[in-house]
């Protein structure tokens, strides 16, 4: 019939009964209620934690990569103090080289002075007598300067590798990690050893006496040092006549009691396997090669003329031999100048690497929070969304649970 709106009949379809055994608006509900609390759950970890990443399910690339950023920023933090420990071992080690140059420069002034023969003996000897201690100084500073039980100035270096130490200024195991101090020029040991009191004695020659009855009368050694070649005349009187001696001993003692050969040279016995005196061996009181005698008969030289000596430390006997210690002591000084420039230098890098380390430590910090730490803010909005969600869905779960109560009506 036209004008009359027909309606669709009710199917089984697009109705749904009454059922108590499975509420679906309930389950659904529930559903929703369980997500959001899950939410929720996530949200306050983050916001109590403060991470955004606190296991790796929240984020499985982001966890590795800011693992490896938290790996370089600890070490970077660890290596800045290693290369302030550098810097405490060359303060301390710079320290001890101040007060050994100031010794140096005290033994170069009386080596100064004792370059003046206005000096006498005992003069030179109180001069030698202060030079003395001062190189004992310099040889307790070199054992007991130490960076927690390590000789700094020995040239030990703390496990005997040459005086070099190294330290570990960067996160990685690479070789520029790393920097090395070389404490070598810094040996003070070997400086106190060098500018222990010595002696100027050569080598020594060494003479065979092949027949006593040739020996006596006058002779004269020779001996050639830096002034030059002089001859040293032994009179007559000290030896006696041609024959007269009766052994290498009765010579040798001849000889020591002669003023001439005593001022200039010292002797000593060559004895053979039977303990018997076979020849003499001269040495130069000054440091000179005895290069042979002349008019002293009966005397052969056997092998090779002795070596001149060289001042194997400070000796202020002598004018000359002052200004050798003069000569000496410039170059110990230049030496500890140089060690101290390099020392310097290196804490210089020290410093520079704990700038460029802390700069690097900070940036990568902060590329590991931006990976890894919450956005507050941004998580609160969440919180209270999952917050609010819950407390909605709580109700809601509570609607569909009393939706199914029509059906106790019909149960009458």
């Amino acid at each position: 019939m036209d004008g009359l709106v027909q309606s669709n009949p009710i199917t089984e379809e697009n109705t749904m009964g009454m059922q108590i055994n499975t509420n679906v608006s309930a389950l659904n509900s529930y559903r929703n209620l369980s997500n959001t609390q899950n939410d929720l759950s996530k949200s306050l970890e983050k916001l109590s934690s403060g991470l955004r990443i606190n296991r790796a399910a929240d984020d499985a690339a982001g966890l590795a990569i800011s693992e490896g950023l938290r790996s370089q920023v600890g070490g970077l933090k660890v290596a800045a103090r290693n290369a302030q420990d550098g810097i405490s071992v060359i303060q301390t080690a710079e320290g001890a080289l101040t007060e050994t140059h100031s010794i140096l420069q005290r033994l170069r002034d009386l080596a100064v002075q004792a370059g003046n023969d206005s000096n006498n003996v005992e003069s030179r000897a109180a001069i030698t007598t202060e030079a003395t201690a001062l190189t004992d100084e310099l040889d307790r500073i070199s054992k007991t300067t130490n960076f927690n039980g390590i000789n700094l100035l020995d040239a030990s270096g703390g496990a005997a590798k040459d005086g070099k130490m190294s330290f570990q200024v960067g996160a990685n195991g690479d070789a520029s990690s790393q920097i090395q101090v070389d404490l070598g020029k810094a040996n003070v040991a070997a400086i106190a050893s060098e500018l222990a009191k010595g002696s100027l004695s050569g080598t020594g020659t060494t003479f065979a006496i092949a027949d006593l009855d040739l020996i006596g009368g006058s002779g004269a050694f020779t001996k050639t040092n830096k002034a030059g070649t002089e001859s040293v005349t032994i009179t007559t009187g000290s030896l006696g006549t041609v024959g007269n001696m009766t052994s290498v001993e009765s010579y040798a003692d001849a000889l020591r009691k002669d003023d001439a050969f005593a001022a200039n040279f010292s002797v000593e016995v060559v004895k053979g396997a039977n303990g018997e005196g076979t020849g003499i061996v001269v040495k130069a009181l000054d440091g000179g090669s005895v290069s042979g005698v002349t008019t002293a008969a009966g005397l052969e030289l056997e092998g090779a003329e002795g070596t001149a000596g060289s001042a194997s430390g400070l000796l202020f006997d002598t004018a000359e031999n002052a200004s050798l210690s003069v000569a000496k002591l410039d170059d110990q000084i230049k030496l500890v100048s140089s060690a101290r420039s390099e020392l310097g230098a290196v804490q210089n890098r020290f410093e520079s690497t704990i700038n460029s380390l802390n700069v690097s430590a900070e940036n990568l910090g902060a590329a590991e929070s931006r990976i890894r730490d919450t956005d507050m803010a941004l998580e609160m909005v969440n919180y209270t969304r999952a917050n609010i969600l819950s407390q909605a869905g709580t109700a809601m779960l509570a609607q569909a649970n009393q939706s199914n109560q029509g059906v106790l009506q019909l149960l009458g």
